[in-house]
């Protein structure tokens, strides 16, 4: 009998249905030589500290840092989990073969990894590697199983990862608790919870410390063109009024003008980071709803997995293309004119080079009915017309460059138009799909100029205020993580940076919400600020390695190196060893003071019309 365990009930059915095991047992089906069980998610978790030492169930900063000789597992404490464990376990002492049909990624492998180690298992053990749950798909994992020990790794960066998370959660969160908490709450700190916090209250105390500046520019119209003069921001309006004067007396003359035509590149396909930061920006989606919209499409068997890091399809996926695009009826009118002709093996779109355990999120063969949300409807309408897009031609442009002298103060003025919207065509009809950039520069046009032409022109001179930085949304603040901190609006870029990006993606949306639970950030409209214990909690971590992104990220690659078998797991797990020794000799010795909790006192902001809400 052939054992497949998946990581959940609605997972376990379809694989079950596909198998021939159509006979309910209690906790697994049966048939066809196959046994399909499940689990529920996590079963299994490392041990707390007091399952080591029972006098670790007491915070002692003398009894700190806490590392076990060896880190074990044990079973969730619920009735539910110890009763399909038991399923299990009886399964696999019975089994001639165990099938892995857990989700096929990092965290997919580490739980059931965790489960088969706690049934001792000894037998046999393949993978079932799929990126969607399609009938077909199923099939064809079936027919390709893995060898388990392919995933050696896989397992191996996880539980680095869970081993890394234990030492410096446990051990960083008693002894901060303990030595600034005051007895009166918990001070949480993690390994990508603080220095993400920590990016908040840095931007926090950037816009706190802002102050408003008004600013004079000069500006004129010729020929219906407005331009600005090429100086710098003129602080004083006597300085202003003193060239607006000088620039009356003179005529505007054109000293270049140049068009040249370029191309818009098609977007990329979306990476679960990637969909997350469009569901905020066009829907005001939390990442953490984004992802349970998507998981539940894939679930759904209309998207392909979700949790992915790559905005690449692997090669081997093109002759699929064409059907897939054949059957999203709801979008023939976009698809029809793609259909005329054989679809572009693009680069940007194909290469497997770029795609490591799963390729980026795209539409199944199954379109979806009426079986969906009003929320997943936009979900997966974001990821369809993002696939369609992607095999338009790119979107061609003229930018135009114009240069004025006013006696002796240069001035320019641009423009773009489009020549042929390409890719834009599948977004035509959303009224919001124009991006916040193009809204806040919106591009004039320009008429046809000839260098050393003059003429009368009128002068102004334009107030303003200068802004102070913008807030982080949820969107910014996950591209942020993507990026380790670091400002990025090209894609090829971003992707080269992903390495050492803080957390996973299928991680990020809850570090993001366990920072709203622990009341260390909060949220206003779509912006996202520190409370005051946020960046009290942060003052009072001296360690820059505990907060900073840059250094995360860093521990984010050598996670990716052991995935990869380039990099020692317990070589990395030594080193945060190492980094928890020394930072708990460091806190005990140190003379920090006490964080003062108030309650409900919320972080200076420039909006305090709006009451904050956690979400």
């Amino acid at each position: 009998m052939k054992l497949c365990i998946a990581e959940k009930p609605s997972v376990a059915r379809d694989i079950a249905k596909v198998l021939g095991a159509t006979t309910p047992k209690s906790g697994y089906m049966e048939g066809n030589g196959y046994c399909v069980t499940w689990t529920f998610g996590h079963l299994c978790t490392l041990k707390e500290p007091h399952d080591y030492a029972p006098e670790y169930k007491a915070w002692n900063l003398f009894l700190l840092p806490i590392i076990p000789k060896n880190f074990g597992i044990k079973l969730i404490n619920n009735t539910g989990v110890e009763r399909q464990f038991k399923v299990i376990e009886s399964l696999v002492k019975e089994c001639d073969e165990v099938i892995n049909c857990g989700d096929a990624g990092q965290e997919g492998e580490l739980i059931q990894r965790w489960v088969l180690q706690k049934a001792k298992c000894d037998k046999p053990v393949k993978r079932l590697w799929i990126s969607s749950l399609t009938e077909d798909a199923i099939k064809e994992g079936f027919e390709k199983l893995k060898s388990a020990e392919d995933y050696k790794n896989l397992y191996l960066a996880g539980n680095a990862r869970a081993i890394g998370d234990w030492l410096l959660g446990i051990n960083a969160t008693r002894l901060f608790t303990k030595k600034f908490g005051g007895n009166k709450a918990v001070l949480s700190i993690g390994r990508v919870q603080t220095p993400t916090l920590a990016m908040l209250v840095k931007r926090q105390k950037e816009i706190d410390a802002f102050v408003q500046k008004d600013y004079w520019e000069l500006k004129t119209k010729y020929r219906e063109v407005i331009f600005t003069a090429a100086i710098d921001r003129l602080q004083s309006a006597e300085r202003a009024e003193k060239g607006l004067e000088y620039l009356k007396q003179n005529l505007f003359e054109i000293i270049a003008f140049e068009i040249k035509e370029g191309k818009e590149k098609n977007p990329r396909l979306f990476d679960l980071t990637g969909l997350q930061v469009e569901a905020n920006k066009k829907y005001g989606f939390s990442a953490e709803s984004t992802l349970n919209y998507i998981q539940s499409l894939y679930e759904k068997k209309h998207t392909t997995y979700p949790r992915v890091d790559t905005t690449y399809l692997s090669e081997n996926l093109y002759p699929k293309i064409s059907g897939i695009l054949r059957s999203m009826n709801f979008y023939s009118d976009l698809t029809a004119p793609l259909l005329e002709a054989p679809i572009p093996m693009s680069k940007a779109v194909f290469d497997d080079a770029k795609v490591t355990d799963h390729h980026a999120i795209i539409p199944t063969e199954i379109p979806p009915t009426s079986n969906l949300t009003r929320e997943e409807k936009l979900v997966y309408d974001l990821v369809a017309k993002r696939f369609i897009a992607v095999f338009y031609p790119e979107c061609k442009i003229s930018n135009t460059l114009v240069e004025g002298q006013v006696g002796t103060i240069n001035f320019k003025a641009s423009g773009k138009q489009i020549l042929e919207p390409g890719w834009r065509l599948v977004y035509a009809k959303d009224q919001k799909e124009t991006t916040e950039k193009e809204e806040k520069n919106e591009e004039q046009l320009i008429p046809e100029f000839t260098v050393g032409e003059k003429g009368e022109h009128e002068p102004f001179v334009h107030q303003g205020r200068t802004s102070p930085p913008k807030p982080y949304t949820e969107a910014t603040l996950l591209r942020a993580m993507e990026t380790a901190g670091r400002q990025v609006e090209d894609e090829e870029l971003r992707e080269l940076l992903k390495n050492n990006g803080i957390g996973r993606p299928s991680t990020r949306a809850n570090i993001i919400e366990t920072l709203f639970k622990r009341k260390y950030i909060e949220k206003k409209r779509k912006n996202l600020f520190a409370t005051q214990t946020g960046i009290d909690l942060i003052d009072t971590i001296e360690d820059e390695l505990l907060k900073s992104a840059e250094l995360t990220g860093e521990w984010e690659q050598k996670l990716r190196k052991i995935e990869k078998g380039e990099y020692e797991a317990q070589k990395f797990k030594e080193e945060l060893i190492e980094m928890v020794t020394q930072l708990t000799k460091k806190v005990i010795d140190s003379k920090g003071k006490v964080i003062s909790f108030q309650e409900e006192k919320p972080a200076k902001t420039k909006d305090k019309k709006n009451k904050s809400h956690d979400k």
